[in-house]
């Protein structure tokens, strides 16, 4: 049985929000997350420790998130047809290892390795949880999908700090520590396991005829392909911010690698709560009005920011955060409303495309980096919003809701 006859089947108790399998799911997400985002944290450490490049860490960054991009569609796809609702478990006990592997390692490509199993973890993760959130939502998929998202935006927040306070001080080793998280992780997904498999068992047993647009199939193409590119945008800013910013203040304002973590947290801490103001306003506006608003409307701070002084680096960071995350829960409900009945295949393809878009990004950007200086990275990408202007391709709200009869 598809996801689609679950969903048409439920009963009415299950048509209601169910707030805590979503929250739950974005507990684990925040602790995948962080499990992530612990990977860019250390890389300062790792840098001086291992005695790494810029091209390496940006290998490194590589290695995770191409891993992700690779096998998220193909994981949502494959869940599409037949979900696995244990398969959750599956993807936090993937990140554990990794985590264990980046503590213990002794050489460059062992860190690697590590990063790939972190990266088949989140690979697992992401496309089922999406539908979890997706089917708790009672039919209010941006708030759904923002406080599935938003778990995952506090763990890439919060990494950093723990990063400054445990890894920093007592080394490499303690990495190994956060695989009790990961534990604690697999128990809760168990439990939303036990939850999908009772949902989808209690389902009458029969197929649901599957929602269509009535919009032309060029059209439809033609808005994905905008979506995809502004995801793009929205990432490699991303990228430069998560895996090169601790450089860009130690290098241009002279701050303490501790401090550098701090700074860090303040744009992700942001982007955190900017991913809790998208999805409802996106559920009130259309996801199009945040699409709009989040995307081109972040340029004139990222145009600034190359320029400004310490303070004013700390305030624009933030703000950038807040309003350029608003966007990714209305681009992926966006994305699920074009393609009915295949959330796994756009939660796939959309968070895979993130994460490999912004590890190709950091991959290049490190390469930038070393050549031109970490300063010119922030000025080069602080003209990516632009594409923001692409968003006038995409339907208007009354053309996506005209179901097709």
């Amino acid at each position: 049985m598809t996801d689609a006859a679950a969903t048409a089947g439920r009963s009415p108790s299950a048509q209601n929000t169910v707030y805590a399998i979503i929250l739950a799911v974005s507990f684990c997400h925040m602790l995948n997350d962080i499990m992530q985002s612990l990977l860019a944290a250390i890389y300062p450490m790792l840098k001086s420790d291992f005695g790494l490049d810029f091209w390496q860490i940006g290998l490194l960054t590589l290695a995770f998130q191409v891993t992700a991009s690779l096998l998220q569609p193909l994981v949502g796809i494959v869940t599409d047809k037949r979900p696995m609702p244990y398969s959750l478990t599956v993807g936090m006990g993937s990140s554990m290892i990794g985590l264990m592997l980046l503590a213990t390692a002794h050489t460059y490509w062992m860190l690697v390795v590590g990063a790939c199993f972190i990266g088949v973890g989140s690979s697992i993760f992401h496309p089922e949880s999406s539908r979890v959130a997706r089917l708790a939502s009672g039919g209010r998929y941006g708030l759904a999908q923002s406080l599935f998202q938003v778990g995952g935006n506090f763990g890439q927040s919060l990494g950093p700090l723990l990063a400054a306070f445990i890894v920093v001080p007592l080394g490499q080793g303690s990495v190994g520590w956060f695989s009790a998280a990961a534990l604690l992780g697999m128990v809760i997904l168990w439990q939303v396991g036990n939850w999908y498999s009772n949902l989808r068992r209690n389902a009458p047993k029969r197929s649901a005829a599957p929602m269509s647009l009535n919009l032309p199939r060029q059209k439809v193409v033609i808005a994905l392909v905008v979506l995809a590119i502004l995801t793009f945008s929205k990432n490699i800013y991303t990228a430069s911010i998560a895996s090169y910013y601790t450089f860009y203040v130690i290098e241009r304002f002279d701050v303490s690698v501790q401090t550098s973590q701090y700074l860090l947290f303040v744009f992700l801490g942001a982007a955190a709560l900017g991913t809790v103001v998208g999805g409802p306003i996106g559920d009130r506006f259309g996801a199009k009005f945040v699409i709009w608003f989040s995307i081109l409307g972040v340029l004139p701070f990222t145009l600034i920011m190359p320029y400004a002084n310490l303070f004013w680096t700390i305030v624009l960071s933030g703000v950038i955060g807040l309003v350029l995350a608003s966007a990714f829960p209305a681009i992926v409900v966006f994305a699920q409303e074009l393609v009915p009945g295949r959330v796994g295949m756009v939660a796939g393809i959309f968070f895979g495309f993130a994460f490999g878009m912004g590890g190709i990004a950091a991959a290049v950007l490190g390469v930038v980096a070393d050549s031109k200086g970490i300063e010119y990275v922030y000025w080069i990408c602080s003209f990516l919003p632009l594409l923001g202007l692409l968003t006038i391709f995409l339907p208007s709200a009354k053309e996506l809701h005209a179901r097709a009869g």
